[in-house]
């Protein structure tokens, strides 16, 4: 899995940019928000985008942001039913990563629902899914407990990628952290899936 590539900007237009690095030309779908901070670099800048890669049966598509805390926020859009990259991506073209916290924290279903694609069902799954893994007060995403955040939303990665749903991994992890806050990411994860 990539963490960023970064390289000079060969292309660049609102959906996408292709980043030359080393000869090769990585093409990644972008948000309007990093379009804009990207744009500022104009072409042949350079640039350092942080990406996620969505892995289908037909293809391998790259997902860029030009910040760690939009990508986060990506990250947390698409653990939501119904939520796919594109639609996180729409969402966040729509909405700026402060705004789109703003919103899930004050429970805002107009705002969102005003993003196309985005129904009203939808709108209040992102809220319910969402609303306890954002704090707008700080510049970090974190879990309502705050100090075993690192450890909750990482130990919810890994079991998720394992194939356990989003449901049942956080049942297990809040129990397990509840009992033991000091507990590291390792155990966590071995403890859940003992649970599960």
């Amino acid at each position: 899995m990539y963490d960023y590539i970064s390289g000079k900007i060969s292309e660049l237009n609102p959906a996408f940019v292709v980043v030359d690095n080393n000869g090769i030309g990585f093409m990644i779908n972008i948000s309007l928000n990093c379009y804009n901070e990207i744009a500022k670099v104009g072409k042949d800048g350079q640039v350092k985008l942080y990406v996620y890669e969505a892995i289908r049966e037909d293809a391998h598509v790259l997902y860029g942001f030009a910040a760690k805390r939009e990508r986060e926020l990506f990250l947390l859009l698409i653990t939501v039913s119904g939520v796919g990259p594109n639609t996180a991506r729409m969402i966040l073209s729509s909405l700026s990563p402060q705004d789109l916290e703003q919103c899930i924290a004050q429970g805002n279903v107009g705002l969102l629902k005003s993003v196309k694609g985005i129904g009203a069902k939808t709108a209040q799954r992102i809220l319910v899914d969402l609303k306890y893994k954002i704090k707008v007060a700080s510049d970090t995403l974190l879990d309502s407990d705050g100090s075993s955040t690192a450890v909750y939303d990482e130990a919810l990665a890994a079991l998720v990628m394992l194939g356990f749903t989003q449901q049942m991994s956080q049942k297990a992890l809040k129990k397990l952290l509840k009992e033991e806050p000091g507990i590291t990411v390792e155990e966590a994860i071995k403890k859940a899936l003992k649970m599960m």
